[in-house]
């Protein structure tokens, strides 16, 4: 018993990060190293542009991944696809694409491009709308399966993000989409990510082709509530995003039951699907958002739900609201909520209610529910349960995992938690842990004896204060009809 103490407190209180000749830390060295790495990559990439692509097609190249970058539904594959004899590249497992960051730091980046950016829809918030007035292009098939294979033979790229306006009807579009993803793979062998947009509308045997070939496939819900999506994109509904969503779900698990069965039957979308929801066009709360949110979860097939704040690109539509700036705030507070929903177990109902229909700006979620319930707290480190430490302020899901374990070999202190990447600065006032305790320490005020109302000024900088002051994102000013 004495002994794994003593091992513990060697763990706790030995901690020395190594010094390289620089007096840099390894984990330094290796961003300095990937910094200059990619400054190469980029340099070896305007070269490419400028040596390997016409002028025309470069031109095409600029205008579809400027419209695409509005999609923010790309960021991790959540696949494997170790590399093949007659294969060209691999994909790692378990990390980012489209420029997100692995585990370990580095920076996955994707060919993020359209098909085409004419569409024959008028939706009031996308800068693709039928009658905006913004260049035009499209690429070939054999045009974009070219670049995306000199730029994966180049290590510029690890995979690629393809979407495309609707031209002509759904079925036209998604046979072009298919029509590439089934070459890459097929013609040019090529083994990396691909991340498809669904067209809604589109036929279930294009769907099923099309998954056959894709990692991961997407639509996007874009608004919550089917009025709202109405009012700003007559010519759509929610069945036509839903419609694919549920094939797309019904072939995933079909295609489980036939690998049980059979052992080299092809995978259908293993990364499964994701979607997209613009914050701030209309006026639908974070508890609606957060609702939807919580119900596409519960389909077994989707990974994430995206988030993206509304960017004014049409001010001159009257339906649209008039922001100086996107919700950028809101956006980050969503994720919070999200992340809480997926890994922190909570519920909805418990982030926002009907008294409290939107995220607080100035506090993360986590804290804005503990200073709504002060009954719960203190929570005891060294015998309340896995689920009470995780909705504790300041204590994340490996620090939980960490007290969990390391308090079998003895008394978790304050000054373990610091190890353990604890922010006592917060979670001070809602825990109690040995010295805490202690009849002859001095007493730690909680939540329950400063009052949420005293406390809460001391968990938000007044820099933060001003800056939530001074923007007041919730505050959405929509034309009268």
């Amino acid at each position: 018993m004495f002994r794994r103490i003593s091992i513990l407190s060697f763990y706790f209180f030995n901690i020395r990060l190594p010094l390289n000749n620089r007096g840099e830390t390894k984990l330094a060295a290796k961003l300095r190293i990937k910094m200059k790495n990619e400054e190469r990559r980029m340099k070896k990439f305007s070269y490419l542009c400028k040596n390997m692509l016409t002028d025309k097609t470069l031109e095409k190249l600029r205008i579809l991944a400027e419209s695409a970058k509005y999609d923010v539904s790309c960021s991790s594959s959540g696949t494997v696809r170790s590399g093949r004899k007659g294969m060209v590249g691999n994909t790692v497992g378990g990390v980012g694409i489209c420029h997100s960051f692995a585990d370990d730091g580095r920076c996955i980046s994707l060919l993020k491009v359209m098909l085409t950016n004419h569409c024959k829809y008028d939706c009031a918030y996308c800068i693709n709308r039928r009658s905006n007035d913004i260049p035009r292009a499209t690429l070939s098939v054999s045009e974009l399966e070219e670049i995306t294979m000199e730029f994966y033979r180049r290590n510029y790229i690890e995979g690629l993000f393809l979407s495309s306006g609707v031209v002509r009807n759904p079925d036209y579009t998604m046979e072009r989409l298919t029509a590439i993803v089934r070459d890459l793979r097929t013609v040019h062998r090529f083994n990396g990510y691909i991340h498809l947009k669904s067209i809604p509308g589109a036929s279930r045997e294009l769907l099923a082709e099309a998954g056959r070939y894709a990692d991961r496939m997407s639509v996007n819900i874009e608004i919550p509530r089917e009025e709202s999506l109405k009012l700003l994109a007559p010519e759509k509904d929610h069945q036509s995003v839903f419609q694919p969503m549920q094939l797309i779900q019904q072939g995933v698990l079909e295609n489980k039951e036939d690998r049980k069965k059979f052992r080299h039957a092809p995978r259908f979308v293993p990364a499964g699907q994701s979607t997209q929801m613009i914050v701030g066009a209309t006026k639908e709360t974070d508890r609606d958002i957060l609702f939807m949110s919580s119900s596409l979860y519960g389909q077994p097939t989707m990974r994430r739900v995206y988030y993206s704040g509304y960017v004014s690109v049409n001010t001159y539509d009257p339906r649209l609201p008039v922001l100086k700036q996107p919700p950028l705030v809101r956006e980050n507070r969503l994720y919070q909520a999200d992340w809480l929903m997926r890994f922190y177990q909570f519920k909805v109902d418990e982030i926002v209610d009907d008294a409290h229909a939107n995220l607080d700006l100035d506090v993360d979620p986590k804290l804005g529910w503990a200073l709504r319930h002060p009954e719960f707290f203190p929570v005891d480190i060294n015998t309340a349960a896995y689920e009470h430490i995780l909705r504790v302020p300041g204590i994340g899901v490996k620090s939980a995992n960490l007290i969990v374990n390391s308090r079998r070999f003895g008394r978790v202190t304050s000054f373990h938690l610091k190890k353990m990447g604890v922010v006592m600065k917060k979670a001070k006032y809602f825990i109690t842990c040995g010295e805490l305790t202690d009849a002859y320490s001095q007493p730690i005020v909680g939540v329950n004896e400063l009052h949420p109302e005293r406390l809460r000024p001391l968990l938000v900088s007044k820099a933060q204060q001003k800056r939530a002051a001074a923007e007041q994102q919730l505050s959405l000013e929509f034309e009268e009809e």
